[in-house]
């Protein structure tokens, strides 16, 4: 079954490893939600993050090898893809952060969920919005709920 536009969501790194440590709040809800009823959106940028930071030893006593393996696996094979312009304005204070609203933009996403103060402090910007797991979980419109 092909999601639409409005069932895109790109998903900040810092939710994904949140819901991996923790199957409890916002962000493991969230995900479960995510690939429940959406479809999650990465770019080769977003996802480079998010491998990058899985496999820092700080997460050896939480995450097995196994368990970072397979997320990253299933996430590929969930995951819409997009790529990204070549040049694009910035938004946010943290640079390292436009890889996400520039991969919301290309995926004509609505949402973009993070709990990155400097990606929450963007601007409202036409097409999208920024927000927390718990907000976004309280939406009844988020990810084609309600």
């Amino acid at each position: 079954m092909k999601a639409e536009a409005a069932d895109r969501v790109v998903v900040d790194t810092n939710v994904w490893i949140s819901a991996a440590l923790s199957t409890e709040g916002a962000p493991a809800r969230l995900v479960l939600r995510v690939l429940k009823h959406g479809l999650p959106v990465f770019s080769p940028a977003t996802f480079s993050e998010l491998e990058t930071r899985l496999w820092k030893p700080k997460f050896d006593r939480y995450l097995s090898m196994e368990q970072r393996q397979r997320l990253l696996h299933d996430l590929n094979g969930a995951a819409h893809w997009v790529s990204l312009p070549m040049e694009s304005p910035s938004w946010s204070r943290d640079a390292d952060d436009e890889k996400f609203i520039q991969t919301a933009l290309s995926a004509s996403a609505p949402w973009l969920v993070t709990g990155d103060r400097d990606l929450l402090d963007v601007p409202v910007l036409p097409g999208f919005t920024i927000l927390t797991p718990a907000v976004a979980l309280s939406l009844p419109e988020f990810c084609g709920v309600g």
